[in-house]
């Protein structure tokens, strides 16, 4: 049959062509895109992709394309993008593996060609690490090139593929990538899983989505005109296809197949008659081979279709060339097989089937693949064996095989894949018989689930898989999908079935995972799942299971108020995982056990001493995420004691570490959050800037309120009062209603940016709505600025009337938070005595030796602030006991650590106290012989001291912007200095007061340091 049914010329599709041109452009110059492509079946988007990649390709760019797999491939993760990159494997070979260096191992989980996967455990951040190196291998290849990923038919996507494929378009910022995705518009139900993504997508910056709308009349003429090859074709024929197809492309196609094999009187009344006409019109045998192709997979192998079939090879090569001839298969673009021409043919195709028919052709397909498994790839092997089993509608091969697709999907971190096989092997439980399962099901490896050592498994069961397993099994992976009401559900089913008096460690670890799944869907109960769990392990054989639920339980009175019990059950954990040898758990508990002695004893030397030793054990282990919780637990607990230095170390080598293990993207907002923080504590702005622009490049500074917090600090400190502004309002946005730590620090904000702005009723509000809470406010050396901020919001409005009522309510809420801190470290005593005396300036009672007392016990930490909040009110004090020279000392002191921190605002209040005062900070300047004074000479021009300091900055050759920016003045006042200064002076022009000053040396110490 000769094949016209595709249109030799591409019809319409201009503004999306030039769209899609247009993102490619912009990918081009280095700016990644991703568009998604919708329209119902037939519609023409897998034309206007080929049509697309062509064109990109004869531009010089990389493209590659997947396909979601329509049938048969339930419990085979990643499909589309495994086909992809073995695309470009075979397209870019060694320029791939140089691009995937030093990720072999987890690239493996997707495309075996990369070598054995690593041997790292299948855990919740096994995913993580998954994506984090796929999108680093993108961005490897996309470095220097144009690399266009395609995967088309988004709606028979696993849920692994789109959560790896929204990943990609979220993380890859920098590199000339462009993503396209495709998907059937006619096919998403109201529940239907790739609303939600494609909703989830639509919010990103960098996508677009595009729709394509049916033909109009004048395009299906075109079509027409080209499948025909008769020139202008009839315009009944036009009016009659372009009425029965309603403007749909491929009908249009299968219409015009229609008319020119002789049906152009009666065109087929229904579109399944439609599609399957031209089938019924091949002989027998190939008739015969395209009905068996339907039910082998979205695509089938040659050698596997040849086995099913079992003819003879030049019967089997005639029917298929026949198949292919007619358009209705067409060769797979690996080029191992076939596949439908379109997904319509084949559902036509498949309806048309009888029951038994079909299931008698998946088992003729599982017992081919099982006799010969080399027959399909071998990372698709268990998922398929798993479906045609399936579809055979027989329980018995159907529950081992989808228990081997689970076990294969969950060893490449595909963990929604793995709990959709383990749902089928729970339907099909009570429809296998004991004594089958006992004879077909093999060990089950429930080592994974159940750690070595602490199931209280039956002698005679040691051996066997049992229902409770597969919903242990079950419970985890969907833990680790993220699919947590499912996991309580199955928790909940699991606990029916075990016996808590015979199986304690079992009934335990069950309500263990309940308690961690309630925690993450922030639903109360956990705590009482947890006190169950105790009692069942209490008095019990040391267990890994026993050891877990005695961390886990002393692991939450971090944050519910640890008491001295908490320390002893902590200690018995790590007791018991060292005898049974759960070695993860021993250094997780050591770390929770060293906060518990620095929270409960005030042990600084001890508690930091277990978290440093455990930091030191993670390393050994080998754990990158143990190990990350240490290196972040221990930078948070030295920048706590006042040691930001070792802090800013620690959490470098965390990024560092992250970074390079595939975990940047899950735990590297904390990471650079820590390292910021510590930073701005050291005065190290421009390096904490450069931190948060990492960050941002990074994706791990969108939406993290932590770290839209920093942003307004640092803001702030430059004077930026807008952009301040504009950060506390995302970071606000973004933190959770029971994140208190969090919640502190953006108060803090508030307070501050209210205080500056002249409102101190809105700077209290702020404070009495943080303070309000019952439970822990936060680490101390957060806390501690926040009442400080507070105090002094309420001795600088002392006086004025409408700030008088509700003080007496601002200063009791502000010294009972007080009361509730803990003071353990030297920081913590300097902050302590700091928030004391200014809450006496609230009362007017501070003295002079009470700042000095708050001088005195800062100082040694060497922090920039508080110290110079600390000297600031002291050299306050000072003047108001009329002592000048002291206050000026101590403020010139003040201003050099405001300077050195970059704190434009604290910077600003010293130099204003100053000019009230009439202080002059400057340093004393050398004597410079036969040179007049800069006073003198000045006083001799009539300058103030102002236009001096201008006059000086204008002698350097600044601008009026730099000089309002450095004097904390406007740039119209500025203007006018410049302009008095040049009447007072008699000169024309700045460059001539410039010369004049450099004449007379007016400014000799800048004439000493321009001369080196």
């Amino acid at each position: 049959m000769q094949q016209i049914s595709v249109s030799p010329v591409f019809v319409g599709r201009g503004s999306e062509i030039t769209d899609l041109t247009g993102a490619l452009r912009r990918v081009g110059s280095g700016s990644p895109q991703a568009v998604l492509i919708g329209g119902e079946a037939g519609v023409g988007k897998t034309r206007l992709l080929e049509e697309f990649l062509r064109r990109a390709a004869d531009g010089g760019a990389v493209t590659t394309l997947g396909g979601c797999l329509e049938v048969g491939a339930e419990g085979l993760p990643f499909a589309p993008l495994a086909s992809a990159l073995r695309r470009l494997y075979r397209a870019l070979g060694a320029e791939l593996e140089s691009a995937a260096a030093g990720s072999e191992g987890h690239l493996a989980r997707l495309l075996p060609e990369f070598g054995e996967a690593d041997g790292e455990p299948n855990d919740e951040y096994g995913r993580a690490r998954l994506f984090e190196h796929t999108a680093r291998l993108f961005e490897r290849l996309g470095a220097d090139r144009t690399l266009v990923l395609a995967v088309e038919d988004l709606h028979w996507s696993d849920r692994s593929t789109r959560e790896l494929f929204a990943f990609l378009v979220r993380t890859l910022h920098s590199s000339r990538v462009l993503l396209i995705g495709t998907y059937r518009t006619d096919d998403l139900h109201r529940r239907h899983p790739l609303r939600p993504f494609l909703a989830e997508l639509e919010r990103v910056r960098n996508v677009q989505r595009m729709e394509l709308d049916r033909f109009r009349r004048r395009e299906v003429a075109a079509q027409l005109a080209g499948i025909l090859g008769t020139g202008t074709p009839d315009q009944q024929l036009v009016d009659r296809v372009h009425r029965r197809s309603e403007g749909n492309p491929f009908f249009v196609e299968e219409l015009a197949t229609a008319f020119h094999d002789g049906c152009g009187a009666g065109l087929p009344d229904s579109l399944r008659d439609m599609l399957l006409v031209r089938v019924e019109s091949l002989g027998e045998d190939t008739q015969r081979v395209v009905r068996i192709a339907a039910e082998g997979g979205s695509k089938v192998e040659h050698a596997l279709l040849a086995a099913v079939l079992a003819d003879d090879e030049d019967t089997l090569i005639e029917s298929l060339r026949a198949a292919v001839g007619a358009n209705i298969l067409r060769l797979d673009t690996d080029g191992e097989g076939y596949r439908f021409r379109h997904a319509l043919v084949r559902e036509a195709v498949s309806d048309d089937l009888l029951p038994g028919e079909r299931h008698r052709i998946n088992r003729k397909f599982a017992l081919a693949v099982e006799a010969q498994p080399q027959l399909v790839r071998a990372d698709a092997l268990a998922a398929r064996l798993a479906n045609y089993w399936y579809h055979a509608h027989d329980p018995a091969r159907a529950l081992p095989t989808a228990l081997d697709a689970a076990r294969a999907a969950r060893r490449r971190n595909a963990f929604a894949e793995q709990l959709g096989m383990l749902e089928r092997a729970l339907e099909l439980w009570d429809s296998v018989s004991e004594e089958v399962l006992a004879n077909t099901l093999r060990p089950y490896d429930w080592a994974e689930t159940y750690p070595p050592g602490s199931c209280d498994r039956d002698a005679d069961d040691r051996e066997s898989i049992q229902l409770v397993d597969v919903l242990a099994e079950a419970v985890v992976a969907a833990r680790r999908c993220g699919d947590r009401e499912r996991g309580l559900s199955l928790a909940k089913r699991a606990l029916k079935l075990v016996d808590e008096a015979v199986h304690p460690m079992r009934a335990a670890w069950f309500r263990m995972n309940r308690a961690r799944l309630l925690d993450t869907l922030l639903r109360p109960g956990a705590d009482e799942e947890i006190a169950h769990a105790l009692r069942l392990v209490e008095g019990r054989q040391p267990s890994a299971v026993q050891a877990e639920v005695f961390s886990l339980s002393a692991g939450r009175a971090l944050y519910r108020g640890p008491g001295p019990e908490d320390i002893d059950l902590a200690e018995r954990a790590i007791r018991i995982a060292e005898e049974v040898g759960a070695h993860q758990v021993e250094v997780h508990t050591r770390m929770t056990l060293g906060h518990l002695r620095y929270d409960i004893l005030g042990d600084i030397e001890g508690g930091e001493a277990e978290l440093t030793g455990a930091v030191e054990r993670a390393r050994r282990l080998g754990v990158p995420d143990l190990l990350l919780r240490g290196l972040n637990n221990l930078a948070n607990m030295r920048r706590e004691l006042g040691r930001p230095e070792e802090a800013v170390e620690l959490a470098r080598e965390g990024l560092e570490f992250a970074d390079g293990n595939g975990l940047l993207r899950n735990i590297g907002s904390v990471l650079a959050s820590n390292l910021i923080e510590a930073l701005i504590d050291l005065g190290r702005l421009e390096e904490a800037a450069e931190v948060l622009s990492s960050a941002e490049s990074s994706g791990l500074a969108g939406g993290n309120a932590e770290l839209e917090r920093m942003r307004g600090d640092l803001a702030r400190l430059a004077g930026d009062l807008t952009g301040a502004a504009d950060a506390l309002t995302r970071a606000r946005a973004a933190v959770g209603a029971d994140d208190g730590h969090r919640a502190v620090s953006i108060t803090r904000l508030a307070v501050a940016l209210a205080a500056q702005a002249g409102r101190p009723l809105e700077a209290r509000a702020e404070l009495l709505g943080a303070l309000a809470g019952e439970g822990p406010l936060g680490f101390e050396t957060d806390v501690y600025p926040l009442l400080v901020e507070g105090a002094a919001v309420e001795a600088d409005s002392r006086g004025l009337p409408a700030a008088e009522e509700g003080r007496a309510e601002a200063v009791t809420a502000i010294a009972a938070a007080a009361g509730r801190l803990r003071r353990r470290a030297p920081l913590h005593h300097g902050w302590a005595r700091l928030l004391e005396v200014e809450l006496a300036r609230v009362e007017g009672a501070d003295t002079p030796g009470q700042w000095a007392e708050a001088v005195a016990l800062l100082r040694p930490t060497g922090l920039p602030y508080p110290l110079a909040l600390a000297l600031l009110r002291a050299g306050e004090a000072e003047l108001l006991a009329g002592r000048r020279e002291g206050a000026a000392e101590l403020l010139r002191e003040a201003g050099e650590l405001a300077s050195v921190r970059g704190d434009r605002p604290l910077a600003a209040q010293i130099a204003g106290l100053a000019e009230r005062a009439g202080l002059d900070l400057a340093p004393a300047a050398p004597s410079v012989p036969a040179a007049r004074s800069e006073s003198s000479v000045g006083d001799s021009f009539g300058l103030t001291p102002r236009e001096r300091d201008v006059l000086r900055l204008l002698a350097r050759g600044w601008t009026n912007r730099q000089i309002a920016e450095e004097l904390y003045i406007s740039p119209k006042t500025a203007s006018v200095h410049v302009s008095n200064i040049l009447g007072k002076l008699g000169v024309a022009g700045r460059g001539e007061a410039a010369a004049l000053a450099h004449r007379l040396r007016l400014f000799p110490d800048d004439l000493a340091v321009a001369g080196g």
